[in-house]
């Protein structure tokens, strides 16, 4: 959806205050998750109503501690509000990837007619067929007034339920496009009080180094929260320089961190792994299971960051989790806990025990399987039964696996397409797949085709 936000444009901005509005002493603040539950730690907690201010310094992954906001955000269907002024709207959907096309995030393009400068190299973002077009964006006809970016800001709200959460980006980009800092310093000072009380929560982001100490300290006084971030001797830090009325007691303590695969790792969770690694675990069983993060996030009911979390050890499950977890693996939960699936002196597995396993969503529906090796035994071999219903066709293949792999058919009749190219299998035949990965599977037989299947590798 593409719009043009003009001054004229009708929309009431001024939302009615409530006559029962609840009294502000037994007001109860609402806890908002920063996607990074170490962060979330550290601060005692992110509340609605809280202005955010990220200092940052170059190279001090501000944009992954935002990521993980919206992604969290989004997640909890929250409305979103991006309001960018250093960022072409190309560069912010890039940035933000699949989550740009979520219809609870707003785009509120400050820059094309701002720092832009209306080029048509920028505007060409806007050439395309708006039936089509998956992005929820808003050009802003004059972002260098401040009243009218207040304007829009608040009309957007105005249309919005819940609250909303807004990423404004930048501060120093505000400066820059309106000549000085006492307008930024009028805008900052004249729109938080107004997001707090309409119970948003509202991250803003300022290059440290761009910006005078007066306004760093009067915007300081403003905001419920402050965050530092500098890189030391080649290391990421975080300092909490403000957490209102809340009991942090990292409060100007420098903390260390990485960035992992767009993960936030900070040095305090490296220190308190203990030798049980539950994460590690999880990610075993999964793999054998050859399921992705996002298969068994959708199988468990969380987002893929959670899993990708949960299996570096940054976050612990929940028990109802684990337990959702456990069942989306098909195993039991004990099995997360025992030292390892290969016991002395086990060497039969009755077909009793055999579990299920799921297979890639294309094969979901039209075919099913188990393991013959319980899902936690440590090896290389993976064997498993696949049964492949009379007349259907599965459009890929049943596992996603990048090694070698061996099929023998137990029964029935299938046809295999690898290259464009058809393999008939009959009972009795072996397949090999030394690397390639058959684009179909069809079953021209009546009854079930049963394959033994192994794969060898992860």
């Amino acid at each position: 959806m593409l719009r043009e936000w003009s001054w004229n444009k009708q929309l009431k901005m001024n939302k009615p205050m409530s006559s029962t509005k609840t009294s502000a002493e037994n007001i109860v603040k609402k806890r908002v998750s920063s996607g990074i539950p170490e962060l979330d730690r550290l601060l005692g907690d992110l509340y609605i109503g809280d202005n955010v201010l990220w200092y940052e310094d170059a190279g001090s992954f501000s944009s992954v501690f935002c990521l993980h906001f919206i992604r969290e955000s989004l997640s909890r269907k929250k409305p979103v509000i991006y309001v960018t002024f250093d960022r072409s709207p190309k560069n912010v959907v890039s940035f933000l990837g699949n989550l740009a096309e979520s219809q609870n995030l707003t785009i509120l393009d400050c820059f094309t007619n701002g720092k832009g400068d209306r080029s048509e190299v920028f505007n060409k973002f806007y050439e395309k067929d708006g039936a089509l077009w998956p992005y929820q964006v808003i050009k802003l006809n004059d972002p260098t007034n401040p009243s009218h970016v207040g304007e829009a800001i608040y009309g957007l709200h105005n249309n919005l339920s819940g609250d909303v959460h807004f990423i404004l980006d930048s501060l120093t980009g505000m400066q820059a496009l309106w000549g000085g800092e006492e307008h930024v310093l009028q805008f900052y000072a004249r729109t938080c009080p107004r997001l707090y009380e309409l119970e948003t929560i509202a991250y803003w982001l300022i290059e440290k180094g761009a910006h005078s100490n007066r306004l760093k300290a009067n915007i300081n006084k403003i905001a419920q929260v402050a965050i530092d971030l500098a890189v030391r001797r080649g290391k990421s830090t975080l300092k909490i320089i403000k957490a209102e009325k809340r009991n942090s007691k990292f409060l100007n303590e420098q903390h260390e961190y990485v960035c992992e695969e767009s993960d936030i790792v900070f040095e305090s969770q490296r220190q308190v792994k203990g030798k049980f690694d539950l994460g590690a675990k999880i990610k075993s069983i999964r793999l054998m299971r050859g399921l992705s993060q996002k298969h068994l996030a959708d199988l468990t009911g969380v987002t893929p960051s959670t899993i990708s979390q949960v299996e570096k050890n940054l976050i612990y499950p929940s028990l109802p989790a684990l337990f959702r977890i456990a069942e989306s693996l098909s195993i039991e939960v004990a099995t997360f806990f025992k030292g390892h699936g290969h016991e002395k002196n086990i060497f039969v597995y009755p077909a009793e025990k055999r579990s299920a396993t799921p297979l890639e969503k294309i094969a979901r529906d039209d075919a099913d399987a188990e393991l013959l090796l319980p899902p936690d035994l440590e090896t290389d071999l993976k064997a498993a039964v696949i049964r492949i219903h009379p007349g259907k066709k599965l459009p890929g293949h049943f596992f996603i696996h990048k090694g070698e792999e061996m099929g023998y058919l137990i029964a029935g009749r299938l046809e295999m397409i690898i290259d464009n190219h058809r393999h008939e299998v009959n009972r009795g035949d072996t397949i090999y797949l030394p690397k390639d990965t058959p684009g179909q599977w069809r079953n021209t037989g009546e009854g079930v085709a049963e394959l033994l299947w192994f794969r060898v590798g992860k």
